[in-house]
């Protein structure tokens, strides 16, 4: 799972705590990056790394690398921020550009998970919209997504339905 909140107890965590949760009970194993916590510099559109080369940046990516291409799946995990992912999240995002045929190849599975304060029916119209490009691009098959709509709490995440919605569909996986 790549967290990309801030708040490490907050909405869009605490969803990706009962899909770990859910996984797990599946048989999987889960392992988490955070985005917001571990040190990864922006992507500089260098292309030093020529899409499948070393990256010029020395950071924690070089060990990220592997551990994202030995996954079977992906799980993009972010608050809504102004209609769109995370900046820390995207960040991770932006550099995969330095193994970007490798994760491509991988034709992995993936899913989204957000939490957004807004419950209007168009509030995670471009997120999604992002999510499915990035499916698209990077050759990888959704598995499906939480979207937490009216989530602007932890406690009125965790009384909501979307808590079982993000168990379930980690409970899911085959």
């Amino acid at each position: 799972m790549l967290e990309g909140s801030p708040v490490k107890h907050g909405s869009s965590n605490s969803l990706a705590g009962q899909f770990k949760k859910g996984a797990e009970e599946a048989g999987h194993t889960v392992s988490v990056i955070d985005a917001t916590r571990t040190d990864i510099h922006p992507c500089t559109g260098c292309v030093h790394c020529g899409y499948e080369g070393p990256c010029a940046q020395k950071d924690a990516m070089e060990e990220l690398r592997p551990e994202i291409l030995s996954a079977d799946m992906l799980v993009f995990v972010t608050p809504l921020y102004y209609y769109g992912m995370s900046s820390q999240l995207k960040k991770l995002i932006d550099r995969f550009c330095a193994f970007n045929m490798s994760l491509t190849a991988r034709h992995m599975k993936c899913a989204l998970i957000a939490a957004a304060w807004n419950s209007d029916d168009w509030t995670f119209d471009a997120l999604t919209a992002h999510y499915k490009t990035l499916v698209r691009y990077l050759s990888m098959r959704d598995m499906g997504m939480v979207l937490g709509y009216g989530c602007g709490t932890p406690g009125m995440t965790k009384r909501s339905k979307y808590m079982q919605q993000a168990y379930e569909l980690g409970r899911s996986l085959r």
